[in-house]
């Protein structure tokens, strides 16, 4: 739980960059500041859960396309994600919004990428409990 709790942080973070540098990229404002950081946070929790358990199944069914593209495919499949987020989101009344696949989804995949592995390099990774 502290693991998927940690990567929504990263997760948030990184769209939170993603939404500061791609100008098709959007999160939804809110009035106030503890509002917006929950919109992030919510917004990373669904992208950390994307990511968990949609990505692996799509990175496998397209392995040659990984192995042919020596391995820029996974842009295309990050790009990808991100705009599942943006579809899931979109149902409610906040979330993030995504102009298209070229360039907002391309771009934003690539920043949400390095910056996601930033922030995992800098913030502490939870520490597993021994049992």
């Amino acid at each position: 739980m502290k693991e998927f709790l940690w990567r929504s942080v990263v997760s948030a973070g990184a769209v939170w960059v993603a939404d500061l540098l791609i100008r098709g990229i959007q999160v939804t404002d809110v009035a106030e500041w503890w509002q917006q950081v929950l919109v992030y946070l919510v917004v990373g929790a669904v992208l950390a859960l994307v990511q968990a358990i949609i990505k692996p199944i799509v990175a496998a069914l397209t392995f040659l396309l990984y192995i042919l593209t020596f391995g820029l495919f996974g842009i295309v499949v990050n790009a990808l994600m991100l705009m599942l987020v943006s579809w899931v989101t979109d149902n409610f009344a906040w979330g993030l919004s995504v102009d298209g696949f070229w360039p907002s989804a391309v771009l934003g995949a690539i920043v949400v990428s390095v910056a996601g592995m930033i922030l995992s390099a800098v913030l502490p990774r939870p520490s597993r409990s021994e049992r």
